[in-house]
């Protein structure tokens, strides 16, 4: 991650998690962490698998959509294959769900507790062209946190 200490985030958020199981307020607080630790996002945050569709979990930034299909933009597809999509250009990922018209680069991780995908940790930049190889690997560090604090 640019100039953030990816293994001291991942720590902040263990600390966070530390006594707490709730996945709503470990949720936000991890979004609050993410939003504030690293730079150039405008939306970082959760959606969560309720029946055949994402719902709008705890996140930062613009209000966003509250619904996303099974296999329907990035956060759809990320949990239809199960695995974590980085999209260097959202304007040429077809089927991309715009929410902040400023956005231009997204990553998402899935979430996955007991082998199901539970949901998924979603965060946007402005910058093309964002998220490096390394914020990939601490970013499904945090993920990895955030279901482990919850599945206790």
């Amino acid at each position: 991650m640019a100039t953030v200490d990816g293994a001291l985030v991942v720590a902040q958020a263990r600390a966070l998690f530390a006594d707490e199981r709730d996945p709503i307020a470990n949720a936000a607080n991890l979004s609050a962490l993410i939003f504030s630790t690293l730079p150039d996002l405008n939306w970082a945050g959760f959606y969560f698998v309720r029946g055949d569709e994402l719902v709008l979990g705890p996140f930062q930034g613009k209000p966003a959509s509250v619904r996303i299909a099974h296999g329907k933009g990035v956060c759809g597809t990320a949990w239809e294959r199960r695995e974590t999509i980085v999209v260097p250009d959202v304007h040429a990922f077809a089927g991309h769900i715009a929410c902040d018209s400023a956005s231009n680069s997204e990553i998402v991780i899935p979430l996955v507790a007991r082998s199901e995908v539970i949901g998924v940790l979603d965060i946007d930049s402005p910058i093309l062209d964002r998220f490096s190889a390394e914020d990939r690997h601490v970013l499904e560090e945090l993920a990895r946190a955030y279901v482990e604090a919850i599945a206790g």
